[in-house]
């Protein structure tokens, strides 16, 4: 394996991650939540981390989970390694992040109605670039509930199980013809 290649599997970005300042109906605010983020993970998988961090300084209200940088609401549907690399031209350590639990910009981001809409989108992500590696999405297509252990595999990232396993099953997938 390359160093690009082991960097991108194995790789994690720390972030701080800051209640927006309109959320916080507590003094003092409560403090950013700091997470070693996986390249291949998503964001949205964090919120079982960040919910209890910032849940009693929120105001009344229903969670719809979202975050931003530097004002840009972040598409929850990309991998945060890919959306650190197209934002951060000068990265930053660790990258800053603001999320919100409140008014959620459904006029410029798709909803995410939690793990499901995650794993459904990998999911698609998946049929993608089978198509583009063998010229159809077969494999992607026909995989049971049980096969979807790639999904269980990108979802226990952040819960830490075998990145080895996730590894071999995605690149088996995506070349068998």
């Amino acid at each position: 394996m390359s160093e690009a290649q082991k960097h991108v599997w194995e790789g994690a970005i720390p972030l701080q991650i800051h209640l927006h300042e309109s959320e916080v109906t507590t003094l003092p605010p409560p403090p950013p939540a700091l997470v070693l983020a996986p390249r291949l993970g998503y964001l949205p998988l964090l919120i079982s981390l960040l919910k209890p961090q910032f849940s009693s300084t929120l105001p009344p209200g229903v969670d719809t989970i979202w975050f931003e940088y530097k004002g840009l609401p972040l598409k929850w549907y990309i991998p945060t390694g890919v959306l650190f690399d197209l934002l951060c031209v000068e990265p930053e350590r660790p990258w800053n992040l603001t999320v919100h639990f409140r008014g959620y910009p459904s006029n410029i981001l798709l909803p995410c109605e939690g793990e499901d809409s995650v794993k459904w989108s990998f999911i698609n992500s998946l049929k993608e670039a089978a198509y583009i590696i063998n010229g159809n999405s077969k494999n992607v297509m026909n995989m049971s509930q049980t096969d979807q252990v790639i999904w269980k595999l990108i979802d226990g990232w952040h819960r830490s199980l075998s990145l080895e396993l996730l590894k071999m099953n995605i690149w088996k997938m995506l070349v068998q013809s």
